[in-house]
């Protein structure tokens, strides 16, 4: 569904609030955490959504959720890592909804974290296939449906680690900044069939895979030094800057990727403790 433009190019300040309405948005891992606070605010803005979901009880908690405050949402429990379930998905959502207008590659995962001088091939193995390889797989599936419509937004949720130096895992930092230039080239590639391609390099955001208050509720106050806008994260902050992306909001944007990571990136991010012998990202005394 277009949205209605004003004489200066601009949507309605009317039609604002509802900035997907009526367009089908697949959220990969949009149970819990980033995925989950997506799925709310494109609900919210009209979206039918489609949730793909590792967890069956955390896809049942945000279908319920979801849908009990009004929303449109159906929730697939598949393993995006897996080829099988990646094209169930696709089949189902394009046989109950006939294309897909918004896709967000959000599932990824830290762990393994295994310090390189450590690391196997099996871990590097663990890290392609939760970070990288799904981001292949699923975009592949959703991809041709976009381009028969001529239309489309792709946003692809990484880190802010695979757009600066992660010293804590090299082959981490490598996957992020792969999926972050997949995007940047696929862009390039797709522009011409009326799909926009862009990426989120999260930081600091509070999930239930990355608890960053648990253990600091002592230093509260640190914050100011340790992220530049001075507060954590929350699923919110990164789901309001996907919404951008998805809509028409961002319709001269494509191929970038935008740290949502209150400032970490611009600020420097990891430094050395010779005291804890370690990198820290927020430390209590360096």
């Amino acid at each position: 569904m277009s949205v209605a433009m004003t004489g200066d190019g601009l949507p309605r300040i009317a039609d604002w609030n509802r900035l997907l309405d009526g367009r089908v948005a697949v959220i990969t891992g949009g149970g819990d955490g980033i995925g989950a606070g997506i799925a709310r605010l494109f609900a919210r803005h009209g979206a039918l959504v489609e949730v793909a979901e590792i967890d069956q009880d955390r896809a049942d908690r945000i279908r319920d959720e979801v849908a009990g405050a009004g929303g449109s949402i159906r929730c697939h429990a598949v393993d995006v890592t897996i080829d099988a379930d990646v094209a169930r998905l696709a089949e189902d959502v394009l046989a109950e909804r006939g294309r897909v207008d918004v896709l967000v590659n959000n599932v990824g995962d830290y762990r393994p974290l295994v310090p390189f001088e450590q690391s196997t091939p099996e871990s590097w193995q663990q890290q392609y296939d939760i970070n990288l390889r799904h981001v292949f797989a699923v975009t592949r599936a959703f991809v041709p449906s976009m381009i028969d419509a001529h239309r489309g937004s792709i946003v692809t949720v990484h880190s802010v680690e695979g757009m600066r130096g992660y010293p804590k895992d090299p082959v981490y930092g490598a996957m992020k900044a792969a999926a972050a230039h997949f995007t940047t080239c696929l862009a390039v590639d797709l522009g011409r069939h009326g799909i926009r391609v862009n990426g989120i390099g999260t930081d600091l955001a509070q999930t239930p895979q990355v608890d960053y208050l648990t253990g600091y509720e002592d230093v509260d106050e640190l914050w100011a030094s340790w992220a530049p806008v001075g507060r954590v994260g929350w699923p919110e902050d990164q789901a309001r800057v996907a919404l951008f992306l998805a809509s028409d909001q961002s319709a001269f944007v494509t191929g970038h990727n935008i740290p949502v990571d209150g400032g970490t990136k611009a600020g420097g991010g990891w430094l050395f403790s010779p005291r804890e012998g370690r990198f820290v990202n927020r430390s209590r005394n360096l």
